[in-house]
């Protein structure tokens, strides 16, 4: 079966796991600082950067920074992966699904602004596929609330929104490298923050809230060896092996990203002309990484269409089932249609393999496969 994404992997990043275990730091050592200052420097990401567990835990650990309490109101996306908004409600927040845009997937700054109340803590953008949402809009958006915007860039490392590096775009971001994402580190994930405070509060939560700096212990003269817990967190720390790996994959990924870039132009070419599919947008202020290439199956043809190309040796997805369809979620009261356009994008969505090994013989397979379905 051909993938619908795989990770790009090769001698080099063993050796860089390798030199981790043989450095004898698996844990909280040097090669951990190492990563998180070099993914910062490469994001552009502020004032500092969090490497953790995985994607799931930089959400959970931005939301604790964020000061989640129940009763708080996190309004996102509901065409991303549970995590988006799960994370927010094991905080106890209730969370609150705006609508998308109808071409690129993304939050509608205008459904969010519409839905903001006096309880609105956190506004959370997802940059579906890779393509940045519009930061300039939903950074005036939440300013207006006095709520944090959070970028959920599981999807948009090495991408850019008009000039400026996802990373930079709102005052926490949070990354994923799961291994079917454009930099993995096995599992894995990052924060990283504009503002010192948030950084430092996601780094405690990420390490069972403990407190090393000595002046902001409450008993200071315990002893050398005194740490305290202000406040309850998890372990969600990333190894030194991970990181290491980690490492090796940033040197290679701008080569990653103009790989998918080519891959993606090649598959706006071929299909223009086929009857039926709708290709994903591209806005001219934007440069995406391409993550997914999510095209759109019209006439009511998409489950077909992933049935057949299936059948035919080809890994296509569906990204994603809107959020608030979840059993879990309809339990908390939550009702199909409440997203209208986020349930179109849903039934017509279909993504096909993209990822850097991708060879043009295999894309050109998956592309007359879907030419002959489609005809």
């Amino acid at each position: 079966m051909l993938p619908y994404g795989r990770p790009c992997l090769d001698e080099s990043d063993a050796a860089a796991a390798a030199a981790a275990v043989r450095s004898e730091w698996l844990s909280a050592g040097p090669t951990v600082r190492r990563f998180e200052t070099a993914l910062a420097d490469f994001v552009g990401g502020g004032v500092g950067c969090v490497s953790v567990s995985s994607g799931t835990a930089a959400l959970h650990a931005a939301y604790a920074a964020a000061g989640l309490r129940p009763g708080d109101e996190v309004l996102t996306t509901p065409m991303t992966f549970v995590a988006t908004a799960a994370t927010a409600a094991l905080h106890g927040a209730r969370v609150v699904f705006a609508d998308v845009e109808d071409d690129t997937g993304n939050l509608d700054p205008v459904a969010v602004r519409a839905a903001v109340t006096t309880r609105t803590r956190v506004v959370t953008a997802v940059d579906y596929a890779g393509h940045p949402a519009e930061y300039e809009q939903l950074r005036k958006v939440a300013a207006d609330a006095g709520a944090l915007l959070v970028d959920d860039a599981a999807h948009s490392i090495g991408s850019t929104y008009r000039g400026a590096p996802v990373g930079t775009l709102a005052d926490l971001t949070t990354f994923s490298f799961f291994p079917t994402k454009n930099l993995t580190t096995g599992e894995g994930g990052a924060v990283v923050g504009t503002d010192q405070e948030l950084v430092d509060r996601v780094r405690r939560f990420a390490s069972h809230g403990m407190v090393r700096d000595p002046a902001r212990l409450r008993y200071p003269d315990e002893g050398g060896w005194h740490q305290e817990v202000h406040s309850l967190g998890l372990n969600y720390r990333l190894s030194d092996v991970l990181c290491g790996l980690g490492l090796n994959q940033l040197t290679r990924l701008p080569r990653f990203t103009a790989d998918r870039g080519r891959l993606a132009a090649r598959y706006h070419e071929l299909l223009a002309d086929v009857p039926g599919l709708r290709l994903p947008a591209r806005r001219p202020w934007t440069d995406p990484a391409w993550h997914l290439y999510p095209v759109r199956v019209l006439d009511g043809r998409r489950r077909e269409v992933y049935e057949r190309m299936r059948a035919a040796g080809i890994g296509v997805q569906v990204n994603y089932l809107p959020v608030y369809r979840h059993p879990v979620f309809e339990d908390l009261g939550y009702r199909r249609g409440q997203c209208p356009t986020a349930e179109t994008f849903y039934a017509e969505q279909l993504s096909l393999p993209i990822y850097p090994q991708l060879a043009e013989a295999d894309q050109d397979r998956v592309v007359a496969t879907l030419r002959t379905i489609l005809r």
